[in-house]
């Protein structure tokens, strides 16, 4: 069943085409008027709407342009006299679905909505169809790399428990947040994120929880907070360390009871909301010097992910290199795929993936060579592992060694990697033997 708004100011039509549409089986809301229609279509769950073009004071191309401002991909028809059928037209190019002329039939107004709801219906499915294609994508990594993340991750979406994602910046905590919405029985739900660390305490507040019209400067009509709109669903705090302390015991509320207030509002409001946080933080070390409440921590940390950083599982390196060429077509040298692999990754997979585009793009061939990228690749290689029992002064030329051939053997460059001289580094060799 469909819910439809139907705005007209004259009450003859306006209940004729209410009546109609609620016989074929939607829900149907009336109003005489743009303004209290706008108001119900800020709520939300509003499936098409209908509008006369003449009204007073809010005509229907203004009701127009704030209905897809508010939920742009709601389909609008506009319905209109003769004499107006060039505006109507002017307001199809500002994105109404179609427009119907007076007099017309119900059932040609109802087959113009059976064509327009199917149009929406495709609209979401192609939405839904791009997504689990990018899901799949992620899943050819995701299977054979960081499985026992994936597999822990499984586990987690068995239950409706919080969720603490930690690890450094680029490790892959959202993409880790949204396979678990994904393998949860939440997954038809929406999931939604807020960047906790994007945004000024009275905003992030309002984000939340929504506010009400007239709530503070600027709030001119009412709006939904993402635990309203995640209703059933999954909402991801990213980076949840950035909170501002009063807002951190807002949050525990609703944690521990599933209720909050919007801004302006004395309204208790509950939701089904699976809460998943991520943070680049120490949040022990951070609850110590008083910057995060000890009881969100433990309310947070109820389910805790640790995302390793590369650096830690470099046996992933090729897979997901690979996973990065797929869509360019192209191939990385033995030489080049050994120096991303001798490389420690301070980015993390986000930078990977941008040394593995750019190579992509800007490589002249067919396959990537490892002296292209070697100059993105700044810092020291990884140092050699077993140094017990050997001499320093082996262990000194292993690591320039191995800074010489991840550079190339430009020296200039694996001197100031290397912290020292070119001179320094030209005795050095010279005493070694080494050309």
């Amino acid at each position: 069943m469909s819910r439809i708004l139907v705005l007209d100011d004259e009450a003859i039509l306006r209940d004729a085409i209410a009546e109609a549409l609620r016989r074929a089986g939607h829900a149907v809301d009336a109003f005489d008027s743009g303004r209290p229609a706008l108001d119900a279509f800020a709520q939300g769950g509003v499936d098409l709407v209908i509008s006369d073009f003449r009204m007073p004071g809010m005509d229907g191309v203004s009701v127009l342009e704030e209905a897809k401002r508010l939920a742009p991909d709601v389909p609008f028809i506009i319905v209109t006299a003769h004499g107006t059928v060039e505006t109507a037209v002017g307001a199809m190019k500002k994105g109404a679905y179609d427009f119907i002329i007076k007099p017309f039939k119900l059932e040609e107004l109802e087959a113009l909505v059976t064509r327009a709801l199917e149009h929406r219906s495709l609209t979401v499915e192609n939405e839904v169809l791009r997504a689990r294609v990018s899901e799949s994508e992620t899943d050819s990594v995701w299977s054979a790399a960081t499985r026992d993340v994936y597999q822990l991750l499984e586990r987690a979406a068995q239950s409706d428990a919080t969720v603490l994602i930690s690890g450094e910046s680029g490790t892959g905590k959202e993409v880790a947040a949204r396979t678990l919405h994904r393998l949860s029985k939440r997954r038809a739900a929406p999931f939604l994120c807020v960047n906790c660390a994007a945004l000024s305490a009275g905003l992030l507040e309002s984000e939340l929880f929504g506010h009400e019209k007239g709530a503070f400067t600027g709030a001119d009509r009412l709006r939904k907070g993402r635990f309203e709109l995640a209703d059933g669903g999954t909402l991801l705090l990213d980076e949840v360390s950035e909170i501002d302390p009063g807002l951190q015991a807002k949050l525990l509320r609703v944690l521990q009871e599933r209720a909050f207030e919007r801004v302006g509002s004395s309204q208790t409001r509950r939701a089904d909301v699976r809460v998943v946080a991520t943070t680049n933080r120490d949040l022990p070390t951070e609850v110590e010097k008083g910057r995060f409440r000890q009881d969100l921590y433990y309310r947070l940390n109820v389910l805790p992910v640790r995302m390793k950083p590369l650096r830690e599982r470099r046996d992933e390196i090729p897979l997901l290199a690979e996973h990065f060429l797929k869509k360019h077509r192209k191939a990385l040298s033995r030489g080049a795929m050994n120096r991303l692999c001798g490389y420690d990754w301070p980015g993390n997979v986000r930078e990977l993936g941008n040394v593995i585009e750019r190579a992509a793009v800007l490589s002249p061939g067919d396959e990537i060579s490892g002296e292209m990228i070697a100059p993105w690749l700044e810092g020291p290689a990884r140092a050699p592992e077993a140094t017990v029992g050997v001499a320093l002064e082996d262990v000194e030329r292993r690591v320039i060694e191995e800074n010489l051939k991840a550079n190339g053997g430009n020296r200039e460059k694996t001197a100031r990697v290397l912290g020292i001289t070119s001179r320094t580094l030209r005795d050095k060799l010279k005493r070694w033997g080494v050309a």
